[in-house]
C-alpha cells in the first residue's frame, strides 16, 4: 500500500517538477544568451585590437595572411564559449521533468497489492 501512495504522490508532484524544470530551462537559455553576447563582444574586441596592430605596422587590410590570422584569433576566442554552449545544451536535454506512469507502476507491484 505504501508503494501505491508513493506512486500517487509522484504523479501529483509532477506538476511542481515540471515547473522547476521549466524554470531551469529558462535560466539555462538566459545564460546561453548572455554567453553569446559576451563572446561576440570579446571577439569584436580581439579582432579590433589585432587590426589596429596590423594598421600600426602598415599592413594592408586586404592581405590573405591577415585574414587567416584574424580567423584563427576569432576561433581561439570563441572556443571557451562554444564549450559552455555545448555544456548548456546538455543541461537542457537533462532538465526535463519525468512523468511517472501510475498504471505501469501499479502493475509492477501488483503482486504486493494482492
Amino acid at each position: 500500500m505504501g508503494q501505491l501512495v508513493s506512486d500517487v504522490s509522484d504523479v501529483l508532484d509532477y506538476r511542481s517538477n515540471k515547473k522547476a524544470s521549466e524554470s531551469a530551462k529558462k535560466e539555462i537559455l538566459n545564460q546561453m544568451a548572455k554567453n553569446e553576447s559576451e563572446k561576440k563582444n570579446l571577439v569584436k574586441k580581439v579582432l579590433a585590437t589585432q587590426r589596429a596592430k596590423y594598421g600600426a605596422n602598415g599592413m594592408s587590410a586586404h592581405g590573405q595572411t591577415q585574414d587567416n590570422v584574424l580567423e584563427r584569433l576569432r576561433q581561439e576566442t570563441e572556443e571557451p564559449y562554444n564549450e559552455k554552449k555545448r555544456a548548456n545544451i546538455e543541461k537542457l536535454r537533462n532538465a526535463t521533468a519525468k512523468k511517472k506512469n501510475i498504471l505501469t507502476s501499479i502493475l509492477k507491484h501488483l503482486d504486493d497489492l494482492v
